[in-house]
């Protein structure tokens, strides 16, 4: 199993906004070969910092799965308006992914 995240902080005020994006968007996701779920994770508020942090959480059957999906036309239909929504961001996207080594 792979688990691909990524962490965005969204400006505060645009939690709603960026949380929408992710309902409403028009995900094939689970058309894709070695996809098993998604997860949106609201976390914390840094008042200091003025963001929201939220991460996307994948699961994969390999990291290869991830991988493949990466170079297809379904990643690039996907992110190809995330350009018109970097307002709602405070930086880019920070990507991790983890290869899972135990679990239950």
């Amino acid at each position: 199993m792979y688990i691909a995240m990524n962490r965005f902080k969204a400006a505060i005020g645009s939690e709603a906004s960026f949380e929408d994006v992710w309902r409403n968007r028009d995900s094939s996701l689970s058309q894709v070969p070695g996809f098993v779920e998604f997860r949106l994770l609201r976390g914390r508020t840094n008042t200091q910092e003025d963001y929201t942090l939220f991460s996307s959480h994948t699961l994969w059957q390999s990291e290869e799965d991830f991988v493949n999906w990466t170079k297809s036309e379904n990643f690039r239909a996907a992110h190809r308006s995330a350009g018109e929504r970097m307002a709602m961001y405070k930086g880019p996207p920070v990507f991790e992914g983890f290869n899972v080594v135990a679990g239950i």
